[in-house]
């Protein structure tokens, strides 16, 4: 079989290798004329391409975020500056040799369905390169573009905009704090990057405004004892926990840790909704900028005049510049007539599959945006799509009644352009890891393994878990799960003879510490409620 990859960045290279596992024949359609995605930093990427600022460190930890048969090594950092992140990539192309399948330079121009579609599901996909255009049949399609790449700049939101004297940019368009040196800037918008350039700008701008509709919440990177916070809190116990608790607990228990590092309200960060009504933003440095009055938080902009802003409380500050970290939105050019993106919204099965097709031969990989780590979700989205490609999982269609539980699902979150892809990341993971035949049977571990049990069901829900059995298990799994945590502590030793004599070999005490202070809070919790 036959399958062409629109786009060679994290999901586009997982998604390559599981054809090579499949024994199925890849071809990869790469636009630029390199490898990485969103994760590769150019001063101008052309075009459509995703684009990040050179400081960009991933807010998702090593363990958490790599390929689940090709552990990121002991000396890289746990949060990885993207040119680390671009040094893996290329170890994984080159481990498992997927550049020869990439043609670089090559743009989709259509994907459509071939004339005897209805019987064999087939596509014909158009390419252009160097001004010459091909076209090709193939047996399916793997679209894996991203979802970081059309800036979303809704500037009829922003009265006065038309007149303002000064300048402004989207944060795709963000770079580096030089050009900003000295002047008064607003920072519209407060996610990941939004946060981000906020607190890089506050050291060297003159004032930084940081302008929030709805206020988020603020996690940091960094947990109990100095390891990542995804690496101590995204594990199987905690989430059978929070399933068994009411919303409203597992709301406050988050609620009062986050609130532990800094007052949300005092910060005049806290939003009306609740911390799992929404993806968290993720910094570790902003609430040291807020203190020092380096950074200011405002309310939502009324309107712009020719050198000032006015918010929604009615202050007013003179601005010189304005980022607008505004998110993305999703389009597909090149499927047009077969996939239609309503309201930031595409009706897949599963977040895959479009639920209109006649037959399964095209999915997209990396559309979803996880609480947790992408990378893993990507892979695993390649994995059972490649497996329903050669019919070893049956067709995904059972009436769609996924997608029915995804907008079910979606409507958990705040209605908001950035979460209508939203998912949590266990649940989502084993939902795919039952379709494809993967998910840890822990009990079953514990009785033939017991050691392993106690790290699957106590220690990070790291993507090795999926490796363990079933289709594409990988035998050095329950190595990589059991010293998971001497690859975190492996970079932080950094004075000979003064950290840890012998690495454990188990994350398990440090979860029994997470535990305790979980423990804690709901203690505290039953307490309150039952004080006069």
């Amino acid at each position: 079989m036959r399958v062409a990859i629109i786009g060679a960045g994290a999901s586009g290279l997982c998604a390559l290798k599981c054809c090579l596992d499949e024994g199925l024949t890849p071809t990869c359609f790469e636009r630029s004329g390199d490898i990485g995605g969103l994760w590769r930093f150019e001063e101008k990427p052309e075009e459509g391409r995703a684009s990040i600022y050179h400081s960009v460190i991933i807010n998702t930890s090593k363990e958490m975020m790599c390929f689940s048969d090709f552990p990121i090594p002991d000396d890289f950092p746990n949060y990885m500056h993207h040119s680390k992140i671009m040094e893996y990539f290329r170890m994984y192309a080159q481990r498992f040799d997927l550049l020869r399948h990439i043609r670089f330079r090559t743009s989709v121009r259509r994907v459509s369905k071939s004339p005897d579609f209805a019987t064999t599901g087939r596509w014909e996909v158009e390419t252009e390169s160097e001004g010459k255009q091909q076209s090709a049949i193939f047996d399916a399609v793997l679209v894996c573009t991203g979802h970081h790449s059309d800036a979303h700049l809704p500037l009829h939101a922003f009265p006065g905009l038309d007149k303002f004297e000064g300048w402004y940019l989207h944060s795709r368009d963000y770079k580096s704090p030089q050009a900003f040196a000295e002047k008064r800037v607003i920072v519209v918008g407060t996610g990941n990057s939004g946060i981000d350039i906020a607190v890089e700008l506050s050291h060297t701008a003159k004032q930084v405004f940081l302008s929030t509709k709805r206020g988020t919440w603020v996690m940091h990177r960094v947990a109990e004892g100095g390891y990542p916070f995804d690496f101590s809190y995204i594990n199987r116990f905690i989430q059978l926990l929070q399933s068994l608790l009411p919303l409203s607990v597992s709301n406050f228990m988050l609620e009062r840790k986050l609130n532990m590092r800094f007052d949300h309200a005092l910060y005049g960060l806290k939003p009306k909704h609740r911390v799992f009504n929404q993806h968290l933003t993720i910094n570790d440095d902003l609430p040291n900028r807020v203190i020092s009055g380096r950074v200011r938080v405002k309310p939502n902009i009324k309107e712009f005049t020719e050198t000032s802003a006015i918010f929604e409380d009615g202050t007013k500050e003179n601005i010189d510049a304005v980022v607008f970290a505004t998110g993305y939105s999703f389009s597909f050019p090149f499927l047009e007539d077969y996939v239609k993106v309503v309201e930031n919204q595409v009706p897949l099965y599963k977040f895959m599959f479009p639920v209109d097709l006649e037959k399964p031969t095209l999915a997209f990989i990396g559309y979803i945006q996880p609480l947790g780590a992408i990378m893993p979700i990507s892979e695993m989205q390649s994995r059972w799509a490649t497996r329903v490609f050669k019919g070893k999982r049956g067709e995904p269609g059972m009436h769609f009644s996924g997608y029915g539980k995804a907008k079910l699902f979606s409507c958990w979150y705040v209605a908001s352009r950035r979460h209508t892809i939203q998912v949590d990341y266990i649940p989502y993971m084993d939902e795919l890891a039952c379709q494809l035949g993967v998910k840890p049977n822990v009990p079953l571990l514990f009785l033939t393994d017991p050691r392993l049990a106690l790290e699957v069901l106590l220690g990070p829900c790291t993507p090795y878990q999926y490796r363990l059995h079933g289709p594409g298990a990988w035998q050095g799994a329950r190595e990589a799960i059991l010293t998971q945590q001497q690859r975190v502590e492996h970079p932080l030793r950094g004075r000979a003879g003064h950290g840890r004599s012998v690495p454990p070999c188990s994350s398990v005490p440090h979860s029994f510490k997470v535990l305790f202070s979980l423990g804690l809070i709901v203690a505290t919790l039953i307490y309150v409620s039952l004080s006069p």
